[in-house]
Formats: structure tokens, sequence, C-alpha cells
């Protein structure tokens, strides 16, 4: 395996955890959202990932080489689709609120706060782990031309 080959599926990490952040942040925007274009509360949105190949003249030729049983390819990772959380929200007393149905009552958006940001946490961390390597990654390739003099 190249040593660019490691920094193309923490890149592929690095890009999917950014959209998952991006979603995380428009969720904690929203989570008092009562009503949106589309009528309603906001809905809690969440990403799925999905392995993707890591495409090099290496991985070319791996993924010929490499059919056997215990196989394994090189992979990155990808925003396969944002999903919809379908899991009703709250609805609250309020009668005042432009949005009360007759009886007083608002729907709420599904969004937990404090879920929301346990998630930020852990995908700033993942996004922090692909930066470092990187780092090792460059460190590594920089130690090898010295060797190389």
């Amino acid at each position: 395996m190249e040593m660019t080959d490691s920094m193309a599926v923490s890149v592929t990490a690095l890009d999917a955890q950014r959209r998952r952040l991006n979603v995380i942040s428009s969720n904690l925007a929203n989570a008092q959202s009562t009503h949106t274009p589309g009528g309603g509360p906001y809905k809690r949105r969440d990403v799925v990932f999905q392995s993707t190949p890591v495409t090099s003249p290496f991985q070319r030729t791996f993924r010929q080489v490499a059919t056997g049983p215990g196989a394994h390819a090189l992979d990155g990772v990808k925003v396969l689709r944002v999903h919809e959380d379908s899991k009703p929200g709250q609805a609250i007393y309020d009668p005042r609120h432009p949005d009360a149905d007759k009886k007083g009552f608002v729907k709420m958006p599904n969004v937990n706060v404090m879920e929301e940001m346990v998630n930020m946490i852990g995908a700033s961390r993942s996004y922090e782990a692909n930066v470092q390597a990187i780092n090792a990654t460059r460190t590594m390739m920089s130690k090898a031309l010295e060797i190389g003099r």
C-alpha cells in the first residue's frame, strides 16, 4: 500500500465527518423550530455512512490480486444519504404560541440537544483522529525521504 492511500482513506473520513457535523449543527439550530416550509415541526436528521473504494494504481492491482477469502480492500467512507428521523417530538401546552393547535398544544421538534452535543463531540474526535493520521503519514513520508538522502 502506498502511503498516499492511507491519506486518501483519511480524507474521505474527514469529508464524511464534516458533513455529519453540518447535519448536527442544523439539528441544534432547529431544536426549537416548530414550523418548517414543509409544515410541522423540524425533524431531526442523521447521516448514513457507506464504505467506498479508494482508487489508486495500487488499489486497482490489489483488488485484482486479493480476491480470495479474507481479502481486504482499501475502503474509505462516504455519506450515503441524510436520513430524516420519523420519531415524533413532544407536544407541549402553550395556547399563546402561533403554532398551537385548537387544544393549545404545540408539536416540538424531535431533537434531543444533549444527544446532539454527544454526537458532535464524537464527530469532532473522529475528525481530529483522521487529521492526526494524515499528519503521521506526512511525517513518515518525510522520514522516508530523509533515509533516501
